[in-house]
């Protein structure tokens, strides 16, 4: 499958708590397969799984057993450790989707595996559409749970249609281009590049200058003052964190519990080696307040 990283990256590793963001997609699976992930652990984070098209089966340590399917939130809590297989459905010939990861605070990153499904309603803004999967946008408010301020949502902009939304003046913002391009105020976005803007202002605006639907997702949250060490599946603090991690997973740890029924033939995913350096937690460079694109 063709997967696009546009978080993290040298340029920008979080957007409020936003610290991962795979965007994949549109791909014919008919004959590849498509998605087959086995067991794999997951520590001081939630899964956010949003698909437009295609259909995903998963099972995680929590003994929860659901459908991933377009236009329905699927976010998985692994603060203390959770393990979750992900396998794409016999009857998926298209899959098409983003996996995102929020980085869970202090208060936060220890807390008991959870898993909850929440089905957005459309806000109809004029020619346009809006799902809120997390936060509050144009007057709609998600009612799941998140551990630091946060903002996300699927925007459908109709042909030529300018969308300006009122948004929290200290939350920080990136726009994910499905389809595109868009403009976001002003500043040209093509499909999979992730547009930035810097805590300060109350409103933006996407445009679709098209022909043709656009579709993007916006994310936001208060800037991540904590530090954020990534390293394979883990989000900790520590180059010694992580590797107490990766150590309780290959002993196979009551930490992360065990998956039931998945049929692949790897039962748990192998942990790659530590790597040689010593690992330091990610910094964000600070911002310069205009509108910035990577991809």
């Amino acid at each position: 499958m063709t997967v696009r990283r546009t978080l993290p990256q040298r340029a920008r590793s979080l957007v409020g708590a936003w610290c991962f963001a795979d965007h994949y997609g549109p791909d014919d699976i008919t004959d590849t397969g498509g998605m087959d992930v086995p067991p794999h652990p997951h520590t001081g984070l939630q899964t956010v799984s949003w698909l437009f098209a295609g259909e995903i089966e998963h099972r995680d340590s929590s003994g929860v057993h659901a459908m991933v399917r377009p236009g329905e939130l699927n976010l998985m809590t692994g603060g203390y450790g959770v393990a979750h297989s992900e396998v794409s459905t016999r009857g998926t010939s298209s899959l098409h989707g983003v996996q995102l990861w929020v980085a869970l605070p202090d208060h936060a990153r220890h807390r008991p595996r959870d898993f909850t499904h929440h089905v957005p309603s459309a806000v109809h803004l004029g020619g346009s559409t809006a799902r809120v999967l997390l936060g509050t946008l144009a007057g709609h408010t998600s009612p799941v749970i998140t551990h630091t301020p946060l903002l996300g949502a699927e925007l459908v902009l109709a042909p030529h249609a300018e969308l300006t939304l009122d948004v929290a003046a200290d939350f920080e913002h990136g726009v994910l281009v499905d389809l595109g391009p868009v403009l976001l105020d002003g500043t040209e976005l093509v499909r999979a590049e992730m547009g930035y803007l810097s805590p300060g202002a109350d409103r933006l605006t996407v445009a679709n200058p098209g022909d043709r639907p656009a579709r993007v997702l916006l994310l936001g949250g208060t800037p991540f003052t904590e530090p954020v060490l990534m390293w394979w599946n883990f989000v900790g603090r520590s180059h010694e964190e992580i590797a107490g991690f990766r150590e309780e997973w290959e002993a196979a740890s009551e930490r992360f519990g065990r998956v039931e029924g998945y049929r692949g033939q790897v039962q748990r995913l192998p942990a790659p080696p530590m790597p040689t350096v010593h690992l330091k937690p990610r910094l964000t460079p600070p911002d310069h307040g205009d509108p910035s694109a990577w991809g």
